[in-house]
């Protein structure tokens, strides 16, 4: 029961994050992408409680621990992509100097 509560929200929250990114106009994705990285740290909070609370087993441990790292490279992955995109409106410098 417990598992198929968690498969339920698993794909719950893939449908709708799809249908709210895909509704974004693209001059917010910068701003957007901002704020969803500063929010994705609570997913790695809330694996690392999963995980201390939940996991039982060698299948648990590994799970959790794979949750953790897929959430810490989201994570990292949202910051370089923001900080490439806001790369791009800064004023070139003159390098003929």
């Amino acid at each position: 029961m417990g598992f198929m509560l968690l498969i339920f929200i698993f794909v719950l929250a893939a449908f709708l994050g799809k249908e709210l990114i895909s509704k974004v106009p693209s001059q917010l994705h910068t701003p957007l992408m901002s704020a969803t990285n500063a929010i994705a740290g609570i997913t790695v909070v809330g694996a690392v409680i999963a995980s201390s609370m939940f996991a039982t087993g060698t299948l648990g441990m590994i799970l959790s621990f794979l949750a953790v790292v897929l959430a810490t490279i989201n994570i990292v992955g949202g910051y370089l992509v923001t900080e490439r995109m806001l790369g791009m409106f800064r004023k070139k410098e003159d390098k003929s100097k």
